[in-house]
């Protein structure tokens, strides 16, 4: 299935379905699978002796995944949405961080894909999932 239909599909559940646990969204589960996986590859080789780089992208992979609780227990759909922007920045400050580490060698090719893979799907996600809260808040 394809990153597009799991949004809209994410996105349809969430109009069929209250959610009442941010651990239940989708996006949360991958960002906390991100944010797991940066843990992982920033405590090997020389990643790790990169205090600067590897805590600040440990650190945006952490926010993605906590902007989407927080907001998601605000309990309000305007600030929900305002988080979900958030996440979705702090998964392109992710993205980012993680170009500068291949081209420093700190990533190999192959890991530096599967993460940016997983970077640009959570963005889709959050995106879709944004857009849906919104969809619910104009809906009488």
């Amino acid at each position: 299935m394809s990153s597009e239909s799991r949004v809209a599909r994410h996105g349809e559940y969430l109009m069929q379905k209250r959610i009442v646990r941010f651990e239940d969204l989708i996006a949360w589960q991958k960002a906390k699978t991100l944010a797991r996986e940066i843990y992982q590859v920033t405590r090997q080789g020389d990643f790790a002796k990169d205090f600067g780089l590897s805590g600040q992208i440990q650190r945006a992979a952490v926010s993605a995944m906590s902007n989407i609780a927080e907001g998601f227990e605000r309990g309000r759909q305007g600030e929900f949405r305002h988080f979900l922007s958030i996440a979705k920045a702090s998964c392109a400050e992710v993205r980012s961080q993680l170009y500068l580490a291949f081209e420093v060698g700190y990533l190999k090719q192959a890991s530096f894909g599967e993460l940016l893979a997983r970077t640009e799907e959570l963005s889709r996600i959050l995106g879709g999932l944004r857009n849906a809260v919104e969809k619910q808040k104009e809906e009488p």
